[in-house]
C-alpha cells in the first residue's frame, strides 16, 4: 500500500534547507556591500571584491589591502597591454606614438606607487600608523593621477585600438579610486576598529 505523501514535511524540509544554504552568500554580500558604500564605484566594487568577504568582514585594513590587491592585478595587465601595443607598433600617428610611451611610463609608475601601498598595508603598526597611512593615501592618488594622465595624453580623434586602450586603462583608474577610497576608511576608522590588528 503505498504511504499518503507527507506535504506538510516536504515543505519544512525544503524551506529548511533554502535558509541554511542561502545564509552564507547573504552574509557575505552584506560584507562586501557594507565595504562598498564607501567607494565612488560602487558596482565596480561589488563585482572585484566580493569574493574577499568571508575573510574581510568588516576589517577596514582586510578592505584596504584586498582592494590595493586587486588593483595591481588589474593594472599590471594593462601595463602588458600598453607595452604590447608599443613593442608591436600598432599605434598610428607620431602624436599617438608619443603619447603611448608616455603612458607606458605613466602606468609603470602607477603600478610601482601600488606596490609601495601594499606593502605598508602589509606591515602596519600601532605606533606608525598616521605616517603609514599618509604614505598610502599619497602613493594612491599619485598612481590614480598617473593613470588619469595616460588617458589626457591621447586627446582629440582616436581610432579603435586607443579607445579600447583608454577604456581598459580607465577601468583601472575605477578601481584604483575604489581602493583609495577603502584606504580612506581606514585612515578614518583606524586599525584598532573593531578588533582590527594587523
Amino acid at each position: 500500500m503505498t504511504r499518503p505523501l507527507n506535504i506538510f514535511g516536504l515543505i519544512i524540509f525544503f524551506s529548511c534547507h533554502t535558509i541554511l544554504f542561502s545564509t552564507v552568500p547573504i552574509y557575505a554580500e552584506n560584507y562586501v556591500q557594507e565595504a562598498c558604500s564607501v567607494t565612488r564605484y560602487q558596482n565596480v566594487c561589488l563585482k572585484t571584491l566580493a569574493s574577499y568577504s568571508n575573510k574581510a568582514r568588516r576589517s577596514p585594513r582586510r578592505w584596504a589591502r584586498a582592494a590595493v590587491s586587486v588593483t595591481i592585478g588589474e593594472v599590471k595587465m594593462v601595463s602588458q597591454y600598453i607595452n604590447n601595443l608599443n613593442r608591436r607598433g600598432h599605434v598610428s600617428g607620431r602624436r599617438n606614438r608619443v603619447a603611448l610611451l608616455d603612458c607606458v611610463e605613466n602606468v609603470q609608475n602607477s603600478l610601482d606607487n601600488l606596490h609601495k601601498s601594499l606593502d605598508v598595508l602589509r606591515r602596519l603598526s600601532y605606533e606608525g600608523f598616521n605616517e603609514q597611512i599618509n604614505d598610502v593615501l599619497t602613493w594612491l592618488s599619485a598612481a590614480l593621477t598617473d593613470q588619469d594622465t595616460c588617458i589626457e595624453g591621447f586627446d582629440g580623434k582616436r581610432g579603435k585600438v586607443i579607445s579600447s586602450l583608454c577604456n581598459k586603462v580607465q577601468n583601472a583608474s575605477f578601481i584604483t579610486s575604489n581602493a583609495l577610497a577603502l584606504a580612506n576608511k581606514l585612515a578614518t576608522t583606524g586599525i584598532q576598529d573593531l578588533g582590527d590588528r594587523p
